[in-house]
């Protein structure tokens, strides 16, 4: 694969990462909770990713940082307060 293409593969990963973003920051009603339980992360996870390949690269960013500035788009303690109401789906218990 050549430089150009390494560069189009980030071009194409770095926009479906902010659709993803956008996508979360708009669909409030879909708690953390439900996220993690049905696809095992959640925004926070997200977050943490974030601040954690960011930091592969050398750049230091704090949790809170990234959590308003890249993926909540408020601070998390507003997010919470204004959206947080707990799981809204039920997992099958076991036998």
């Amino acid at each position: 694969m050549s430089a150009s293409d390494d560069a189009t593969r980030t071009e194409i990963e770095a926009a479906a990462f902010r659709r993803l973003v956008a996508h979360l920051q708009a669909r409030t009603d879909v708690q953390n909770i439900d996220l993690m339980n049905l696809a095992g992360f959640c925004r926070n996870c997200l977050s943490k990713w974030y601040r954690e390949a960011a930091a592969e690269r050398g750049v230091a960013l704090e949790l809170d940082e990234v959590r308003e500035q890249v993926v909540y788009g408020m601070p998390y303690a507003e997010w919470k307060a204004q959206y947080q109401t707990g799981p809204k789906i039920e997992l099958p218990k076991g036998d």
